[in-house]
């Protein structure tokens, strides 16, 4: 499986989170790691977030962004690493 980082900006809403976490693994991504903190504004919150797959990361950014309440989603790691399951 290929691993990538992505890096989420959203509004904090109580569900946000559900919604990002129900959209990767609809779209076949499996969460290695996730961090999740306070933006410097109140409103709004920062995801780090380490996802495998054999899918295209592209996939899963185009949906996360079209999210209500996503402000802006970037693939921190282009290159991937094959990873053993």
């Amino acid at each position: 499986m290929n691993q990538h980082q992505l890096s989420i900006e959203a509004r904090f809403r109580p569900e946000i989170l559900e919604r990002i976490l129900r959209v990767v693994r609809h779209r076949g991504f499996q969460i290695c790691s996730m961090n999740m903190a306070a933006a410097n504004n109140v409103n709004n919150i920062n995801i780090e977030m380490t996802v495998a797959s054999q899918r295209s990361v592209d996939l899963l950014s185009t949906q996360l962004s079209k999210l209500m309440d996503v402000a802006c989603v970037q693939v921190q790691q282009q290159t991937t690493q094959q990873i053993r399951a």
